[in-house]
């Protein structure tokens, strides 16, 4: 099953992370693909936010992995970036698998970490701009497994 949702300025990107954050359960992925400048990060702060952090969110481009607990956050999370990764038998040294136990995985990058696509919590979003130079937004097409069945946003 495929969405494509039109995020016009900062604020559709917001309201559009707040409707995947309401629809994810422990165990999802969320792969965030696009170019350099595509938005993945920004979509990752407004998930975030919308679980419920408040604070600041930095990009895990150089630290890899960043970790949000619930409580506070309504699911416990874990933002990655792949971008620096060659290899996926990285992640092994990385401990991902540890990292994602009962938790969310926002992954950026996903295709250096050698994809999420077949797991059945997979909501894949490929970002993009939207006009020559984006300057009508981004588009996004989401891609979801079969436990996104019935609650794709």
């Amino acid at each position: 099953m495929e969405a494509r949702e039109v995020l016009p300025d900062p604020a559709a990107m917001a309201a559009y992370g707040a409707r995947i954050a309401a629809r994810l359960r422990a165990g999802d992925v969320v792969a965030l693909e696009g170019g350099l400048g595509a938005g993945k990060t920004t979509l990752a702060r407004a998930i975030l936010a919308a679980l419920g952090h408040a604070d600041e969110v930095p990009s895990p481009t150089f630290t890899i992995i960043e970790t949000y607990a619930a409580p506070p956050l309504r699911l416990a999370v874990v933002h990655a970036d792949f971008y620096r990764l060659e290899d996926p038998a990285e992640l092994t040294e990385i401990g991902l698998d540890d990292y994602r136990e009962g938790a969310v995985l926002l992954a950026e990058w996903p295709q250096n970490a050698g994809g999420f696509g077949h797991e059945p919590g997979c909501l894949a979003i490929s970002l993009g701009p939207r006009g020559e130079s984006g300057e009508g937004g981004r588009i996004a097409i989401a891609r979801g497994g079969a436990d996104w069945l019935g609650r794709m946003p």
